[in-house]
């Protein structure tokens, strides 16, 4: 049977008792410690993946187990190593292919190092994540009623892999697509190489509050360890999909803005009867779609280097879309800030969306007669 490796890491302090029950009652600082000093490791089997096909295949999971912001701050040749380390676990255990998840597949140079010190092939998942990302996004839009030719759309991390490749697909779908990030000369880069090959009205800014107060569409795909999209700065009606982890959208959404819809873009249905003898914080047979992509080229024996790099192949994108047809792979329920996101949810957020924008005129008109 064809087996696949994928490499996973805690996102949170409350992830690391997922990986280490006994962590618990330890405070952070100790905890940050001990995970500096834990080497990779086998977490878990993967069983029971079973394309449509009829083609089975297994895998596993292997932790690199370091928190996001410890990806960032310890040295980089150390960080390398480990997820060398734990690629080359995969490679022993027989795997055709070894995913790269989380923060495994930011740092560095996404992943050509990694392949060049490892027998066997290597994905980031990033082609899967964007295709998942679109179909998420677009089907959020279908519900709270937006019309993305006439739609305003921000890629938030946009010079990165994910966003940079999102901004491109979505710059031939919406009117309006504005690029935000950190770096003022490579949005201005971007957008300059961009605008030719789209339809799209493309903008930049650095002003991620400003961009997402005008959007109706927002899609999410950053490095950051903390939260970039708060309440305030959201439209009445508008979608957020949330592509990186951790999340990018402030916990506060959930409390604050019963009339915007977020949703986690990369959360996909395994067809079979699959076990991931694992909790990391999803459905029972729900994966995210850089685990899935990893999947899919093992039941194709596809076990070539795919998703690597700074860059991506818009082909890949699409070609990897078609196989996880092929195989069952399918876009999963909605769900936001750990929860699922119910038909009644996205009911209310609609007519509470459609109820501030009428109320919003008054406002104003009201504000400029005092």
């Amino acid at each position: 049977m064809r087996t696949f490796g994928f490499l996973i890491h805690p996102l949170s302090f409350d992830d690391v008792l997922r990986f280490e029950p006994k962590a618990a009652g330890k405070g952070r600082p100790l905890i940050k410690k001990i995970l500096e000093w834990m080497p990779p490791y086998k977490v878990s089997d993967v069983t029971g993946v079973r394309s449509r096909t009829g083609e089975e295949i297994a895998g596993y999971f292997i932790a690199i187990p370091l928190l996001p912001e410890q990806f960032l701050e310890l040295p980089r040749a150390e960080v390398m190593d480990r997820i060398i380390r734990g690629a080359n676990i995969a490679a022993e255990l027989g795997c055709g292919i070894v995913g790269l998840g989380g923060f495994t597949a930011v740092v560095g140079d996404g992943g050509p190092t990694i392949a060049e010190n490892c027998p066997t092939a290597v994905t980031t998942g990033n082609s899967y994540t964007i295709a998942a990302a679109m179909q998420s996004l677009f089907r959020g839009a279908r519900e709270m009623e937006i019309d993305p030719a006439r739609a305003s759309a921000v890629v938030i991390g946009a010079t990165g892999s994910i966003g940079s490749a999102c901004a491109h697909i979505l710059g031939n779908r919406v009117a309006r697509v504005t690029l935000a990030a950190r770096n003022a000369t490579r949005l201005a880069k971007l957008a300059h190489a961009l605008a030719p090959h789209v339809s799209a009205t493309v903008g930049w800014t650095t002003d991620i509050a400003q961009a997402v107060r005008q959007a109706d569409l927002v899609l999410t795909a950053t490095a950051a360890t903390s939260s970039i999209v708060q309440p305030e700065d959201l439209k009445p009606g508008a979608v957020v999909c949330e592509v990186s982890l951790p999340h990018d959208v402030s916990r506060r959404v959930a409390t604050e803005r019963d009339d915007v819809l977020v949703t986690e873009g990369g959360n996909i249905r395994v067809p079979g009867n699959v076990d991931f003898h694992f909790d990391f914080g999803l459905p029972p047979g729900i994966a995210l779609a850089c685990m899935a992509e990893t999947m899919i080229l093992t039941l194709e024996g596809r076990f070539v280097n795919y998703s690597l790099g700074r860059g991506v192949n818009l082909e890949k994108v699409l070609e990897i879309e078609r196989l996880a047809d092929k195989h069952g792979f399918t876009l999963a329920g909605m769900r936001a800030f750990d929860r699922e996101v119910t038909p009644e949810m996205i009911a209310r957020a609609r007519e509470n969306a459609a109820a501030r924008r009428r109320a919003q005129p008054s406002a104003a008109a009201g504000a400029a007669s005092s």
